[in-house]
């Protein structure tokens, strides 16, 4: 799977569970989403359930970081590199 699709799902996601004004439709992907004050606590774990779920991975607790989950580029690179670590494992 490309970045660019994990990309797609993701900001499908945020958009549809935590973007409630229009404006906010065209988050950068460098921004924080604890900053910006879309996700909270219970919204990370909302955020890793929807990881493991959609891209059948797991997400360690040690994992469940700013430098993982905090902006879109984060979870991106995140999803891709768990993703290709479940690849090898699998292979």
């Amino acid at each position: 799977m490309l970045n660019s699709e994990i990309e797609t799902r993701v900001r499908a996601f945020i958009d549809e569970n935590f973007i409630f004004a229009e404006e906010d439709a065209g988050l950068d992907g460098a921004a924080s989403l604890l900053d910006a004050g879309l996700v909270d606590s219970t919204g990370i774990l909302e955020l890793v359930t929807f990881l493991e779920s959609d891209f059948a991975i797991q997400v360690a607790d040690a994992d469940i970081v700013p430098e993982n989950l905090d902006t879109i580029d984060a979870i991106v690179a995140y999803v891709a590199s768990r993703r290709g670590a479940s690849a090898s494992v699998a292979a």
